[in-house]
């Protein structure tokens, strides 16, 4: 198992604990979900703004292939976050009507369960970032693989984010680190396959 992996699984563990311990409903759940649904943004931002070698293939925007290049590498970054955030600030106006922070000890849990996930998340950053270094990562594909998180959050709502009970805790729990695990995986084999091929491209 890898760090990052083992990572998510702790802190996902913990925050399963955090619910249980203070008997929150499965809908509050999306608050420690949308807190590291921002963190991933942030870094994923981040590690687009921090290529030296990408390619564009396959990616377009009004029609035209992103270029290879600085300004093609910004305004993509820049844009992700614009969509990015906009959509997050919708989720945040919702939660702050459906489930507001009205005690000291929940605000405190979840500032305990972003502290984990930026420790986590940076952990996975550095292993990205040091693959994207040896190769030539798509940057589409960087861009739109953080989107994966989302899907946790709108199964949430559509499954009945006020449910009550330990189980429903737990299943929001599991499908939350499913998705995790997941896209940390699929981030890997996207750095590792570019690092692959930009080798054997200077082996020739």
């Amino acid at each position: 198992m890898s760090r990052p992996v083992r990572n998510l699984l702790l802190a996902n563990g913990a925050t399963l604990a955090a619910a249980l311990l203070l008997e929150w409903d499965a809908g509050w759940l999306l608050w420690p979900y949308w807190i590291q649904s921002v963190v991933i943004g942030w870094y994923a931002r981040r590690r687009m703004l921090a290529l030296v070698r990408f390619s564009t293939e396959g990616f377009t925007s009004n029609g035209r292939r992103v270029p290879e290049d600085e300004s093609g590498k910004r305004s993509t970054a820049n844009f992700f976050a614009l969509h990015y955030g906009f959509f997050h600030v919708g989720y945040l106006v919702f939660l702050f009507d459906r489930h507001p922070v009205g005690e000291w000890r929940d605000a405190a849990v979840l500032l305990a369960c972003g502290v984990s996930f930026v420790l986590s998340q940076r952990a996975t950053y550095a292993a990205q970032h040091a693959s994207d270094h040896k190769g030539r990562p798509n940057l589409g594909a960087l861009m739109f693989t953080p989107y994966l998180r989302v899907v946790p959050m709108h199964l949430a709502i559509l499954l009945g984010a006020q449910s009550t009970g330990p189980w429903m805790l737990l299943v929001f729990t599991l499908l939350k680190t499913a998705s995790d695990v997941l896209l940390d995986i699929v981030d890997r084999r996207i750095a590792e396959r570019s690092a692959l091929r930009a080798a054997a491209g200077g082996a020739r």
